[in-house]
């Protein structure tokens, strides 16, 4: 409680600040998301205005719409408040499930330091949802055997369609029940959006759902997905055909290494690398979708402490912006400036060769005899 207490008191006097200046220094998302629910208020369309405060414009689903429109009823100062404290206790809680024999102060040092790390504050900066799926998602994937297990995977994939890559993950680990569920789920999102929003439903799911620069340009150096290394890599949005054919084997890749880990009892490390393949698959990736560098990296201090550091050190010095980006000056990289450019993505591919490696290791050594089946167990721990 006393943690909680400090959280909520901490985001208070952080949300104190005049809201002009929240929208000059951060909370852009929170704002847009905001407008977004006030459209659904409304009766008004979605996609065709931007939010007069960010100049932006509402780009998921119609459901996330929906879920917003609480925060149009509110004081914008009050809605930074709760939506960072809440934000913030949704990080502390992916903490203590990554870590369930941690104490709860171990688990408030902990949170405090995963602040440091880029894609967490500039999650809080931006208000962003990121914490929040991260947070549900997890709860499905580390316990599927319950009774609702995949709901909430259905639900993160209405209000971000990525999060249908651990519907794959569900089925290769066994648990098919609970990927029906997350289906199910995912399709009640849907006909949400078009009983609240028909015609933005209409238009997003005909129109807007295929067009890729409708969130960004895709080259910028803080889009850390395949799709943003190519772009950078070609000077030029690549062709779509070119980037499936380079993302869409990595992805799968990382589902069934990530598969194999969870089956072989390593749940945490198994969903983190389920979620970098939700990174790399996806066209877009901004640098604060990366959170869930907190997770797989308190998953790898179990396996290898100087693996956990070097993960949280590249998540910790933003180095993709070290070299000149914005205004497409990405395309003016030189090849030795591509590689802390794509700082995040070449983290997660090294992961996974790790992973890949280790895995190989284990099964030979465990060919091998009895102690083999002593390396196998510690993976399990």
């Amino acid at each position: 409680m006393v943690v909680v207490a400090a959280v909520v008191a901490g985001a208070v006097a952080w949300a104190g600040v005049p809201p002009r200046l929240h929208l000059h220094g951060g909370f852009v998302d929170l704002s847009v998301y905001r407008y977004g629910g006030r459209l659904v208020l409304d009766g008004l369309p979605l996609y065709d205005t931007r939010d007069p405060a960010t100049n932006l414009r509402f780009t998921y689903p119609p459901f996330a719409a929906v879920l917003m429109t609480p925060l149009a009823l509110l004081p914008f100062w009050l809605v930074t408040a709760l939506w960072t404290a809440a934000s913030t206790a949704a990080l502390a809680g992916v903490i203590a499930l990554a870590g369930r024999s941690l104490t709860g102060w171990q688990v408030a040092l902990l949170t405090a330091g995963a602040l440091a790390l880029e894609p967490v504050w500039q999650n809080l900066t931006f208000g962003q949802i990121n914490l929040f799926l991260m947070a549900a998602l997890l709860v499905d994937l580390m316990r599927p055997e319950r009774r609702w297990s995949g709901v909430l995977v259905g639900i993160a994939a209405g209000v971000k369609l990525t999060p249908l890559v651990f519907v794959v993950l569900l089925v290769l680990i066994g648990r098919r029940a609970a990927a029906g569920r997350a289906l199910l789920a995912f399709a009640a999102t849907v006909a949400a959006g078009f009983v609240f929003a028909p015609g933005s439903a209409r238009a997003y799911w005909t129109e807007d759902l295929f067009t890729a620069g409708r969130v960004g340009p895709p080259e910028m150096a803080h889009n850390q997905s395949v799709f943003g290394a190519l772009a950078r890599l070609l000077d030029g949005v690549p062709p779509n055909l070119m980037w499936l054919a380079v993302a869409g084997p990595l992805a799968l890749a990382f589902v069934v290494l990530g598969a194999v880990r969870w089956r072989r009892g390593d749940r945490l490390l198994g969903a983190g690398l389920g979620a970098l393949a939700m990174l790399l698959a996806s066209p877009v990736s901004w640098s604060h979708h990366w959170v869930w560098a907190v997770p797989v990296g308190l998953a790898l201090w179990t396996c290898s402490r100087t693996a956990s550091v070097l993960w949280f050190a590249v998540f910790a010095s933003r180095l993709f912006v070290w070299q000149p980006w914005g205004q497409r000056r990405e395309y003016g990289w030189d090849p030795v400036e591509h590689v802390p450019g794509n700082a995040y993505l070449l983290a997660a591919l090294a992961l996974g060769v790790w992973a890949a490696l280790r895995l190989r290791r284990h099964s030979l050594s465990g060919a091998a005899g009895p102690s083999g089946s002593t390396t196998v167990s510690r993976a399990r721990r």
